[in-house]
């Protein structure tokens, strides 16, 4: 099983970047997909979770209203279209994938984790 991260990079502050994690190996209909996020000398965040199955999204409070994760089941890759970007967003972006239905936001319940990408956002 295999998570594929793209998609970071520079942009400035009020920006969009568009994160995609494709998954290999394996469907994911009985999963959960999440990202993560890590921000130097700072512990690994939760941003936003997916139910596979249905298509059900959950987001961190910072994030709300500014960030949309979807799934295309055609392609097995997940998105994460990031709008109205700051500062405080720089970081690196982890995709996770998790057995069963339970949306959950704690990563060490996560069982697959892609390499990371960075985002970076300049003020």
């Amino acid at each position: 099983v295999q998570l594929q991260a793209s998609g970071g990079g520079l942009v400035q502050a009020g920006g969009s970047l568009r994160l995609s994690c494709a998954a290999s190996g394996r469907t994911f209909r009985g999963y959960v997909m999440g990202w993560f996020r890590q921000a130097p000398g700072k512990e690994r965040e939760f941003v936003a979770v997916i139910r596979w199955s249905d298509g059900t999204t959950y987001y961190e409070d910072s994030v709300k209203g500014r960030f949309t994760f979807s799934r295309d089941n055609a392609k097995n890759t997940v998105y994460l279209q990031m709008n109205s970007l700051k500062s405080e967003d720089t970081a690196v972006y982890y995709c996770a994938a998790a057995r069963g239905r339970v949306m959950t936001t704690i990563y060490e319940q996560y069982d697959y984790w892609g390499q990371g990408t960075q985002v970076t956002v300049s003020s």
